[in-house]
């Protein structure tokens, strides 16, 4: 097995940012030396010299939606996996809302043996409630999946959980943690019904935060965090978009309840409708710049405990239209990190802030196993950032199947210069190894 030294990089890690060494013997990391120059006395069949860029771990990304099995026509496994090899991304856990849905064993198995085949980056996957799955739910093997997607409002085909005897025993039954989507679907409907009789068939994209509305999110977190605190229950609230929602999220460490903000809703506010249109359509929706600066606020208080992307590839022409008819999600894998390095330059958060929340609580959380920090006798997955001349977002870059991004043509100073997954270098200055496949997650 190969050796790789990785000498004189900025390593952030752990809540310290130091100048120092790592040093990569086969899938793993053998060494961590501090210190500029030291890396000399350990022996390597590799050297990068690093000098001027950030080591960091591989980003984790707890929220994507690939498309794979029955959606391919917008994007697949092979194709995202590549898109976040390119960003940065060594891990990701993907959603149940495929064709068919994952919400029986037999479609978990059939997911798992195709991002075997195809995943460039590790990969695992979320299981989906239904009203009548729960028997199933207790027999998933607790080490090779995340938790349990549950749809608390808002979904599609039969994945909507909302009676209260379902909701009390998936809550109660299961000692995974549960991920949930929360927004009110009955509200939902009465705005949209309320839009469509002033506005016409089919409102104005404009009108999707006001359809999908600020209370419509707050109902129904505050129905999941009553839930998870009368139950025990370990609680992930998904994409978090409002500053009320915030409000109901519990700080510190020893909390069962925990709130992830995706990065379209830290970067966008309704005022960008104007000129991204359904580019930025997304559920729950892009909101207030109030609010956007509120989930940017809480990414270093606590509140935010994890910082995903919810990576949801539609094509540009199912893009179209209004809130009734343009499709909802975005692709934004291979822009995530880069997206959010911006952030640490305009002081939003620290680097090594960053580092927690896209790596180190991803796998903290979710009990990932040795992944998500730079440890000896961890997996190296690891990106390689430098901070440089700027470069543009154009079509021909983008890895996605859709072949387009809300942030094309936004110029970029942060590059991804490596990404190695589990000791193999995946990706190099925007050059993805198509040969290589990462590995199931392991939990617990």
């Amino acid at each position: 097995m190969m050796r790789t030294r990785i000498d004189n990089a900025l390593v952030v890690n752990e809540g310290r940012a130091f100048a120092g060494s790592v040093l990569v013997d086969g899938e793993e990391i053998a060494a961590v030396a501090p210190g500029e120059g030291v890396g000399t006395g350990m022996a390597a069949d590799r050297v990068i010299d690093a000098r001027g860029s950030c080591l960091l771990p591989g980003v984790i990304d707890d929220h994507v939606h690939f498309r794979e099995p029955g959606l391919v026509d917008k994007a697949d496994i092979e194709s995202e996996s590549r898109a976040a090899a390119a960003g940065g991304v060594t891990t990701y856990f993907d959603m149940p809302n495929t064709v068919p849905q994952t919400t029986s064993l037999a479609a978990l198995a059939g997911k798992r043996a195709l991002a075997s085949a195809k995943s460039h980056v590790n990969y695992a996957f979320f299981f989906g409630a239904t009203n009548g799955n729960s028997d199933e739910i207790e027999q998933l093997d607790p080490h090779s999946v995340p938790g349990i997607k549950l749809f608390m409002g808002s979904s599609t085909g039969n994945m909507l959980v909302d009676s209260d005897a379902a909701l009390n025993r998936i809550f109660t039954r299961t000692g995974l943690p549960v991920m949930a989507h929360c927004e009110d679907t009955q509200l939902i409907s009465r705005n949209m019904e309320r839009a469509k009789a002033l506005y016409g068939p089919d409102p104005d994209v404009s009108l999707h935060p006001a359809i999908r509305s600020e209370e419509a999110c707050y109902r129904c977190t505050r129905r999941a965090v009553e839930l998870a605190l009368r139950t025990g229950a370990r609680l992930h609230v998904a994409h978090v978009s409002t500053a009320r929602e915030l409000e109901l999220i519990p700080t510190g460490s020893s909390s069962r309840i925990t709130a992830e903000a995706v990065v379209a809703h830290l970067l966008f506010s309704d005022a960008d409708y104007a000129t991204l249109g359904a580019r930025i359509k997304v559920n729950p929706a892009v909101k207030t710049a109030a609010d956007r600066d509120a989930l940017r606020h809480a990414l270093t208080d606590g509140r935010i405990a994890v910082v995903a992307t919810d990576h949801a590839p539609h094509l540009l022409s199912q893009k179209r239209g209004g809130c009734v008819t343009a499709a909802s999600g975005m692709p934004m894998i291979q822009f995530s990190l880069v997206s959010m390095l911006e952030l640490v330059d305009l002081k939003v958060l620290s680097l090594p802030r960053l580092v927690e929340l896209m790596c180190h609580n991803p796998a903290r959380l979710f009990g990932v196993r040795g992944r998500g920090y730079i440890r000896r006798g961890y997996k190296a997955d690891l990106v390689l950032v430098r901070r440089g001349e700027p470069w543009r977002v154009t079509p021909e870059i983008i890895e996605s199947k859709c072949g387009w991004s809300p942030v094309e043509g936004h110029a970029y100073s942060w590059r991804v210069e490596c990404t190695w997954c589990n000791g193999h270098m995946v990706c190099r200055n925007g050059v993805v190894d198509r040969s290589y496949k990462g590995q199931a997650v392991v939990f617990r």
